[in-house]
C-alpha cells in the first residue's frame, strides 16, 4: 500500500471539460479526507473512497469541507488555494489526504502524501495549505 502525491489524472481532463469550478462564492464544494498508511492513493485515483480512511475521535468519515479561494494568476501560473482546515479534539493518525469535488460525484482532485504518519492525541489536527503562488500553491496550472 502506498500514497503517492499527485494531481489526479482524471482531474486533468475534467478541468478541460469544465467539470470543476473553484470559484469561492458560486463554485463547487470541495472536501479533504484523511487516510492511514494502509491506503493506496495515486495519480490513478478517480474519486473519494472510504477504504483505509482514518477513523477516530474527532474525525467524521468523508472529511472536512474546504473553503475555496477563487483562483488567481501568479506570474504566468494559475493557482488555487484553500483555507487551512482542522479537526479539533482529535485522536487520529493520518499518512495522507485526498482533496475531492463533493459536488461532482466525489471526483478526485489531488492526493497528498504527508511523508510519514502524522498524529494528534486529543488535540487539533491541522492541514495548513502553502502560499497561493506559482511556486507553492497546492494546485498550479502553468
Amino acid at each position: 500500500m502506498a500514497i503517492t502525491q499527485a494531481v489526479a489524472n482524471s482531474f486533468k481532463t475534467e478541468v478541460l471539460t469544465g467539470t470543476h469550478n473553484f470559484t469561492a462564492t458560486t463554485g463547487n464544494s470541495f472536501k479533504i479526507s484523511l487516510y492511514t498508511n494502509s491506503a493506496t492513493l495515486s495519480k490513478s485515483t478517480t474519486a473519494y473512497t472510504a477504504s483505509n480512511e482514518v477513523s477516530g475521535t474527532g474525525y467524521t468519515a468523508t472529511g472536512n469541507t474546504l473553503t475555496s479561494v477563487t483562483p488567481v494568476l501568479s506570474s504566468d501560473t494559475a493557482v488555487c488555494d484553500f483555507a487551512d482546515t482542522s479537526w479539533t479534539s482529535a485522536t487520529i493518525t493520518a499518512r495522507g489526504a485526498l482533496i475531492y469535488n463533493d459536488t461532482q460525484s466525489d471526483k478526485a482532485v489531488v492526493v497528498l502524501d504527508f511523508g510519514g504518519d502524522k498524529t494528534s492525541t486529543a488535540g487539533t489536527f491541522t492541514i495548513q495549505f502553502p502560499a497561493a503562488d506559482a511556486s507553492n500553491a497546492i494546485l498550479r496550472l502553468a
